[in-house]
This record gives structure tokens, C-alpha cells and sequence, in this order.
């Protein structure tokens, strides 16, 4: 296990002992609730990294909410029931299908479904306290529990009292290897891209032999289906002659569909063609009502041929006209998704796979106009990747579109983050919502509480007293709520006769949308906890949860209350790789965050998360985001803590008794900015943009580490206890403190180390920091930015100049646009970039004008006297070109005028001057050496030489030692005559110039030297 992993577990160890988590929420008892819901994961499959954002996320805002003095319950949930579990226990069994699940047994095979469920609970759990989720994982909801599910009951016995539960024949969603359908939500969920074949069919009109329809469709495999040919009664149809037969299409598409010469020998519209009878191109199947032209709405003459072969199995739109026609209803597709045995050719083949025979077939009976492959987005099965069909069924329905208006409502109610998705994604789903088909004919899910009797009644028990009450027979109370065992109950019916329980479980989703209620067993447990906790003030998932979770809660929510279960959503991006593609074990490009969290630790995962951009973008994301994220942010705050207690030690400084100290301008600055972005933070949080707060973060971060304490040092190894060392210690103290609080819900680890050290209390039993207005001092930081700017700009004219900052340099020329007073900052500045002297304000000489036309700004306007400008600029003044940047006008003759954007101005320094300009400040650095100043670079070498050394033999920061110096004559004359420096930078006692056994050989420039320290 790494270093940053050691120091975590060691935290968490802390946590554990003293009950942290629970502790943090017992400290609100009787503060304002902010409810959070858990959506609850599977445990019967691995934590990916789109788990390690929504985690992050989750921890963030109710660690957050916490310190901000709500009272957050954080209850746990699993997810249970479903197809997922089935089929990975019919992998472990090396089975397949409901066939053989029932050969097997359907009791030992829900035991084997429970068994399984929980498969990976400790991988989960090891994960999740890793991360530093903290979450009430010791008393969780399990949706397969009988208090879950007897919430679930009452739920649907409210529902069919409703009226809103229903038995229908409809075409519907169905999975073939699953062997159950879907609903519309679940099947948003599965969409791929894939290539199709279209085929154009003939069908050939009754009385005729040479006069024929063209239906086309995009399914040829339900062709042996076929009852009837759509077409819209208002468009125009015409009959065209080619070579020697006729066709029947849409006029609009004639031409696309008859490419050479053909004729158009009739016209008519749409209705006029309704009952023209035909033949079929397949008779597999007889018929008795069917085979004729209908009219539709839906047919367009914007694709095909404008004329729909009607399949009423395997449409929506196909059974509607089939039901309000009277036509005949065909079958020819197993449960399997297998043609039956009556179309011989290709009985018991996947009717997906047949596509192509089909066309083959038509082409054998001249039945063949047209074929084509096409690219489309075609629903597959989200739990098992099969391509779905869509099968005319009989199933239990609830009805949506009743409330629909209500959801729409409910969902203008709430917050969504991103705020596109209301209107957008969810909103236009919303929109064209359809019934909820909640039926399963599976085995491992909630039973539909739904007994029917022979005579037409149904009784839906909302709770297992009523269950008991209405049985015939005794039932324990703890009977089990699952298949198969309430399928053995019967129910009295009021004609006489027994009842059976319908055959189907519930959609999962149905469950999970449920968990509101049936995580507090409503309305059987505490209703008080239940009111106090509903609805929620968040819920948290990705973007794929659109028409999954965030649906189903507010539908059942809806359902039940007629209010929405969340005032707002966060949904979250995608995690994808580095190359923006989805992560995915079979491509090798997944990350296992657990494997990131021991290499980097979880703070590091959870900034790089956190930070990188905003959650509820898509997010390219790699290892060596996690790695950078710990080496800028975690290291450089441990960095900076590691000062602090290392001074902290030898001075024996108490920061929380000891707030003494005269402050110096520095202190003032540092916490200025501690108190605007304490401000910053507060507010982007307030908008849940937690990655602009951790950003701001980031930068006062880098402030505190590489402006105040590098600028500070000295302070701090100053001798003995001065007012200015005693400031410079409760400051830092301060900032530390503060700045722990702050990065509490972001980093909680580290946050938590360095508050305890300074403390001895946990960061997340206090409050979030509030910002102080009296120490905010706005001019005060603008002119340390300003000053910060000039020596960032100094330091890049020294790089372009190729001078190293240890090499001394004589004069430094500031100007700015604006009125800035930098004499305050003067000292600084020049420490900081090595210079002797600096000159604020405009000199002459420093550097001169150089103009040239700018042709793209200018041309247009000027047309055909562009080349006189161009010639005339070359011959305007310096006085001339600063006048321009005054007044934003240049005359160059008498009808030719230029504005400042028109002319591309440039600064050209003077000898020795290398300028640097940024955000209206230049710098001109003057770089000529004198021998002087070559010296003083070369002694700044050997300092440098020298603490190193220190470093290398691991001596104390504060032992003061003896240097010793073995070099040529001339740089030991350098070196003596510049020891006022060498004794300012080294902690030392004395220095000899003389040899030393244990010496280290170093090199300066072109000079050897042996250094020694005794």
C-alpha cells in the first residue's frame, strides 16, 4: 500500500473509533433537514469509475450541507431484484433460458438469486469507505426485503384502487433472450447505432397481373406478418408504367424511386385507394380479414415509398390500424424470437437474422422491387445488449398518460443541474410518455400484488395483514414475499371461487423508483422520519439515470402524492478515456479507481473529479489526471503543513493560545484573500458549482504555497520570537485552519490530518467558514496581483533572455496603462526577480514604435487605397504612433484616417532591454552583466550548492554548522568578498576557506570547488 493509502487508512481508522460519520449527523439533531436519497447500486457487479464520480459527488454535498448546519441522513440502499441478477446466476448454474430455469426449479433458483445478490457487498463497502463516502451502510434498504417490498404493495394496491393499474393487449418492447418486455424508459436506455437492410416489396393488386403496390418497410423479417398497406388519405398517389409493369406510390417519391424513363398512366389521392385488395408476396399464414389497403395519418411520402406494409404484431402504429380496421391479428414469432414452425423455410431461426433470406425469398417470387442498407439507431436490451422486438402483448399497464400533465408540472418545479435537461432530455420525454408496461414474466423482482378470478374480478392487497385477511387459508406473517411462494396463496373472491396471484413481477425500476417511501417502510414504520425526510432536497446520479431513476421517482412520487420526490437533480457526465471513448473492460481503456485511490490516494481521485471540469459534463479522464491532481494540489497543501509543524516544533508555537504577532502587509494579503474566496466559495456552492469553488480553491492554494510562505520564509528562521516571526506563525495558523475547513467536503482526508494537528478535533464536526467583510481588503489584493504580474513578466523576459534568476541583473523598467501604486511593493519585487534597482513610469529611450497596416481590418474599408495607407504609415512619426494609441485616430493625408485597430502596433526594446508585456503592464529587464553582477550570480550558485549538500546529509533546518571552502584563488576572492550574503542565506557559524576530508566536489560554471560542512 502507497504512502497517501497508510495516511488515509490511518484517518479512517480515526473515524471508526470515534463514530465521526454518525457523530456529524447526531450534532444537527434538530437543525433543518436536507434530504438526501441514495440511489442504490447493484452488488452483484464491480464499482467502475462512473461510481467513483457519483460517490464523490454524493459524500461532497452532504458533507457540505453538514458543515453548513443541516442535519443530513445518509441512508444506504441496495438494488436487488432483476433481470442482472438472473442472468448472472444462470451463468454460475450454465444455464439458459426460462426453459431451464424451471427444469431447474424456480425455488432453489430464487435462492440462488439471493445468494447472488450480494456477491461483491464487501468490494462495495471497502470501496465506498475509501473514497471517504460516508453513508449509513449499516442500515441500508434492500429492495428485496419484505419491508421494502410490502411498501411496494401498498404503493400498487393504491394504484389499482386508482383505477390506473390495468391488464391490456398492446404492442410493446420485448427482449427475446430474456424472455420478458420492457418499458419505454428502460428501453431509452438501449439504443446502438447499427446497419439494417430496407426492402421495397411488390404486391401485386387483386385482378390484375401487372398492376402493383410497393410497400416498403424496415423490418423485412415481418413480411410473412403482413394484413394490410398503409397510406395517408390526403396524399397523392400515382400508377406508373415501367417496362411492362405498374406501381402504385406516393407522387412526391416517384422520381426518387424510377430513376430512368418512366410514364405516369394515373393519379389519385390516398383515400380514394382504401380497399383496393391484394396479394400478399408470403401465404404461410391464411388470413380472414385482411390483406387491403387502410389509411393512416402516420404514412409520410418523406421516405420509402409511401406506402407501409402493415405487420399489427410488431407495431404500435400497425396494431392501432389493424384494432380500428378489424383486421387480422398474425403471430409468426415465438417467445424466442423465433419464427414459428408455419414459415417453413425459416422456422425456429432468430427472426433478426433472416433479414437478408427474406429479401432472397422475394426475389425467387419476383416479388422484389427494392433493397437497400441503412444506418439507424435501433433499441437493444440494456441488460443483456439483444437487439429488442417489438411484440403485441398482453401485459399489466399503469396509466401515465392520466398524470402525465401532473409530471410535466411536478418537473417545472424542480432544479436541474444542468438546467437544459428540464426542458430538454427528461422534458421531451415527459412529452411523449406513454403507460408504464410494470409486468415481467420473469422470476427474482417484487410479485405484482395483483390475484384475478375466473369471473372478472381483482383484489391487489397493499400489505401483508390484508394479504393474510383476504387469504383462504393460514399465512405466516412472515411469509415470504416472493415468487414462488405468494403464487401458492389464493384469495377468497366474492363469487366463491379462488383467486390466483397474475404470474408477472414488477419492472425493477418500479422499486427503485419506490425507495422514497419503502426505505422507512411507509406507511407501516415511522411516519414522522418518512415526512422529515420527503421529498428530497437532492438526488444525485448520471445522465443515464434521465429516463431510468430520476423517471421512476417522480412517476410513483406522482403517483402516490401528486408531488415531486426531489426539489433538484444533479445529473452527471460520462467518465470516458483520455480520447473521449466510453470505458469498457473489452476495450481495456477502464480504470479501476480502487487500483487509483492506493497508488494516489482518495483525495487525489476525489479533486481530480472534482475539479476537472463541471460534474455534469462529459469527462476525459486518465491516470495521470489523478497523478497531477496530488502532485498541484495534495502535495503542495501537505507541503505547505509540512513548514508550518516543522518551524511550529522548534518554536514551540501554540496557534490556539498564541494570536499575538504585528502583521506585516504579506499577513494582511494572505488573509484577504482567505476571506474572498471563503466569499467565492460560499456563493458558487450555494449554485452547486462545485468545480468553480474548487478551482478558486486551487489558486489560493497555489497562492498560499508559492507567494506567501516562499515570500515568508525568512520570517520563520528568524532567531527567537519576534512580533513579525510570532505574526508570520498565526497567520499561517489561521490560513491552515480556515483552508482545512474549506477543502473538508472536497479533500476530507487531508483536510481531516492537518485539522487534527492543529486542533485535536475533527474538521467535520464544525461549521463551514463564512467570510469576514473586515479583513476582505479588495485594493490591497489587487496590488499584490498587480506586483505578482510584474515579476511573473520579469521572470519571462529572463527566460527568453536566457539569464537564470540566480544571476543578479541591474535595472528593471516598469509601466503600466492604468495608475497602479506598486512603491509599497518595490522591495518585493526586486527579491523576487533578482534586480538591483527598478524605474516605475515611461522613459525615453527604453524602446520605440514599430507600425505596420493591418490588411484584414483595413482593406475593406479602404479598398483600392490600401497601398497608399501601407506606404504612408511607414513614414509616420513616434509621436505620431503614441498619439494614435491616445486618441484611437491617425491621420495620414488629408482624406485617409486609420483607427488603433487598423494598424498593428509593436514595442521594439533598445539595446540590452528584453520586454515583457501582459494585461496593460510592460517590463523592460535591462540585461547587460557587469563584472559585478557576474560575481554576485556566481556566489547565488554556490548558496545553492550548499543547501543542497545540507539536504543530502539530512541536517536539521535550524543547526547552525561551519562551512568549508577549497577553490582557486580567484573564487575564493569572489567568495570573501561577497560573505555578507553567504552568511544572510546559510544558517552558519563561521566559514573557512580551507580543505576538508569528508568534502563534496562540486561544479560552478567552469569553476571546481570542495565544499565541507562540519
Amino acid at each position: 500500500m502507497k504512502k497517501a493509502a497508510v495516511k488515509e487508512q490511518e484517518i479512517r481508522e480515526y473515524w471508526q473509533e470515534n463514530d465521526t460519520f454518525h457523530a456529524s449527523v447526531r450534532n444537527r439533531e434538530g437543525k433543518k433537514p436536507y434530504v438526501f436519497y441514495e440511489g442504490p447500486p447493484t452488488a452483484n457487479g464491480m464499482p467502475h469509475a462512473g461510481h467513483a464520480l457519483g460517490r464523490t459527488i454524493k459524500d461532497f454535498i452532504a458533507r457540505y450541507k453538514t458543515m453548513d448546519g443541516y442535519q443530513v441522513k445518509r441512508k444506504a440502499g441496495w438494488d436487488t431484484h432483476g433481470l442482472p441478477v438472473e442472468l448472472e446466476v444462470e451463468k454460475q448454474l450454465k444455464i439458459s433460458g426460462k426453459e431451464q430455469i424451471e427444469t431447474y426449479g424456480i425455488e432453489r433458483f430464487i435462492e440462488k438469486c439471493k445468494e447472488s445478490v450480494f456477491t461483491y457487498e464487501r468490494e462495495w463497502k471497502q470501496f465506498t469507505e475509501a473514497l471517504g463516502y460516508w453513508v449509513d451502510m449499516e442500515d441500508p434498504y434492500v429492495t428485496l426485503d419484505n419491508s421494502y417490498i410490502e411498501s411496494v404493495w401498498h404503493i400498487l394496491s393504491h394504484i389499482h384502487r386508482e383505477g390506473l393499474l390495468y391488464k391490456g393487449h398492446r404492442v410493446v418492447p420485448y427482449c427475446p433472450h430474456c424472455g420478458t418486455s420492457l418499458s419505454s424508459h428502460e428501453v431509452a436506455q438501449g439504443y446502438k447505432d447499427v446497419s439494417d437492410l430496407s426492402a421495397t416489396a411488390k404486391f401485386l393488386v387483386k385482378g390484375t397481373t401487372d398492376e402493383y403496390l410497393l410497400g416498403w418497410t424496415t423490418t423485412p423479417w415481418t413480411l410473412p406478418a403482413n394484413t394490410a398497406i398503409a397510406v395517408h388519405p390526403e396524399l397523392t398517389y400515382v400508377t406508373v408504367q415501367l417496362d411492362n409493369e405498374k406501381y402504385i406510390v406516393a407522387e412526391g417519391l416517384a422520381k426518387k424511386l424510377f430513376k430512368g424513363d418512366f410514364q405516369v398512366v394515373a393519379s389519385c389521392k390516398g383515400k380514394d385507394l382504401a380497399g383496393v385488395r391484394y396479394e400478399a408476396p408470403f401465404s404461410y399464414v391464411q388470413i380472414k380479414k385482411g390483406h387491403q389497403v387502410v389509411l393512416a395519418d402516420f404514412v409520410t411520402d418523406q421516405s420509402g415509398t409511401g406506402l407501409v406494409h402493415i405487420a399489427p404484431a410488431y407495431g404500435e402504429d400497425d396494431y392501432r390500424v389493424a384494432q380500428d380496421n378489424g383486421l387480422d391479428f398474425i403471430h409468426i414469432a415465438d417467445g424466442k424470437g423465433r419464427y414459428t414452425e408455419e414459415i417453413t423455410p425459416l422456422a425456429g431461426r432468430f427472426v433478426k437474422d433472416c433479414d437478408v433470406d427474406i429479401i432472397k425469398l422475394l426475389a425467387e417470387k419476383s416479388r422484389l422491387f427494392h433493397k437497400e442498407k441503412y444506418t439507424h439507431s435501433y433499441p437493444h436490451c440494456w441488460r443483456c445488449d439483444s437487439p429488442l422486438l417489438y411484440y403485441a402483448m398482453e401485459g399489466w399497464f399503469i396509466r401515465m398518460t392520466d398524470v402525465k400533465e401532473k409530471m410535466q408540472e411536478n418537473n417545472r418545479q424542480v432544479e436541474w443541474h444542468p438546467g437544459h435537461m428540464q426542458e430538454g432530455r427528461f422534458g421531451k420525454f415527459l412529452d411523449n410518455m406513454v403507460d408504464w408496461n410494470i409486468g415481467r414474466n420473469r422470476y427474482w423482482g417484487t410479485p405484482l400484488n395483483v390475484w384475478t378470478c375466473k369471473c372478472g374480478k381483482e383484489k391487489a392487497p397493499g400489505s401483508i395483514a390484508e394479504l393474510r385477511q383476504e387469504a383462504i387459508g393460514f399465512v405466516p406473517e412472515d411469509v415470504e414475499l416472493h415468487k414462488p411462494y405468494v403464487d401458492r396463496i389464493q384469495l377468497r373472491c366474492e363469487c366463491g371461487d379462488a383467486m390466483q396471484r397474475t404470474s408477472e413481477v414488477i419492472d425493477v425500476w418500479f422499486d427503485s423508483g419506490s425507495m422514497p417511501f419503502a426505505q422507512y417502510h411507509y406507511p407501516f414504520g415511522d411516519k414522522k422520519l418518512f415526512e422529515s425526510q420527503y421529498p428530497a432536497d437532492v438526488v444525485i446520479e448520471g445522465v443515464d439515470q434521465t429516463r431510468g431513476w430520476f423517471y421512476s421517482l417522480l412517476a410513483v412520487s406522482t403517483l402516490v402524492t401528486g408531488k415531486a420526490p426531489y426539489k433538484r437533480v444533479l445529473s452527471l457526465g460520462h467518465i470516458l478515456d483520455e480520447n473521449g471513448q466510453k470505458m469498457s473492460k473489452s476495450k481495456g481503456n477502464a480504470l479501476n479507481p480502487t487500483e487509483l485511490m492506493e497508488t494516489y490516494g482518495a483525495d487525489a481521485l476525489r479533486w481530480a473529479l472534482l475539479s476537472d471540469s463541471a460534474p455534469w459534463n462529459n469527462k476525459r479522464f486518465s491516470e495521470r489526471t489523478v497523478a497531477q491532481a496530488k502532485s498541484k494540489m495534495i502535495d503542495t497543501l501537505s507541503n505547505v503543513f509540512s513548514f508550518y509543524q516543522l518551524y511550529q516544533q522548534i518554536d514551540q508555537f501554540n496557534g490556539e493560545i498564541d494570536h499575538g504577532g504585528v502583521r506585516s502587509t504579506l499577513d494582511e494579503w494572505i488573509l484577504s484573500r482567505l476571506h474572498s474566496v471563503t466569499k467565492q466559495v460560499n456563493d458558487y456552492l450555494e449554485q452547486y458549482d462545485i468545480t468553480n469553488a474548487a478551482r478558486e480553491l486551487g489558486v489560493f492554494l497555489d497562492e498560499l504555497s508559492n507567494w506567501y510562505v516562499r515570500r515568508s520564509r525568512q520570517r520563520f528562521w528568524s532567531s527567537g520570537m519576534t512580533e513579525d516571526k510570532r505574526a508570520a506563525f498565526s497567520t499561517l495558523y489561521e490560513v491552515l485552519k480556515k483552508t482545512a475547513q474549506l477543502l473538508a467536503p472536497f479533500t476530507p482526508y487531508i483536510a481531516e490530518s492537518i485539522y487534527l494537528q492543529l486542533t485535536s478535533g475533527s474538521v467535520h464536526l464544525t461549521d463551514y467558514p463564512k467570510h469576514r467583510d473586515d479583513l476582505i481588503n479588495t485594493q490591497l489584493e489587487q496590488d499584490m496581483t498587480t506586483a505578482r504580474q510584474v515579476v511573473e513578466l520579469t521572470r519571462a523576459a529572463r527566460n527568453a533572455a536566457g539569464i537564470k534568476t540566480k544571476q543578479p541583473l541591474s535595472t528593471l523598467y516598469i509601466t503600466t496603462e492604468e495608475p497602479v501604486s506598486l512603491v509599497s511593493y518595490l522591495t518585493t519585487i526586486k527579491e523576487e526577480t533578482n534586480v538591483k534597482e527598478i524605474e516605475l513610469g515611461e522613459k525615453d529611450g527604453l524602446f520605440t514604435y514599430t507600425a505596420k497596416l493591418d490588411f484584414a481590418a483595413a482593406g475593406p474599408r479602404l479598398g483600392k487605397r490600401v497601398g497608399e495607407a501601407k506606404k504612408a504609415l511607414t513614414l509616420v512619426s513616434q509621436d505620431q504612433l503614441k498619439e494614435l494609441l491616445i486618441t484611437d485616430e491617425l491621420r495620414l493625408a488629408e482624406d485617409i484616417k486609420l483607427t488603433k485597430d487598423e494598424v498593428l502596433i509593436e514595442k521594439v526594446p533598445s539595446n540590452h532591454l528584453e520586454l515583457s508585456e501582459g494585461s496593460g503592464i510592460t517590463v523592460l529587464l535591462n540585461t547587460e552583466l557587469t563584472v559585478e553582477l557576474k560575481e554576485e550570480g556566481f556566489v547565488r550558485e554556490v548558496i545553492r550548492e550548499v543547501q543542497t549538500y545540507r539536504k543530502e546529509l539530512d541536517l536539521p533546518v535550524e543547526k547552525r554548522v561551519n562551512l568549508y571552502v577549497d577553490a582557486s584563488s580567484s573564487v575564493m576572492d569572489i567568495l570573501k568578498s561577497h560573505e555578507y550574503m553567504l552568511h544572510q542565506n546559510l544558517v552558519l557559524q563561521n566559514i573557512y576557506y580551507d580543505k576538508q576530508k569528508a568534502a563534496k566536489a562540486v561544479q560552478v560554471e567552469e569553476e571546481k570547488l570542495q565544499i565541507g560542512i562540519g
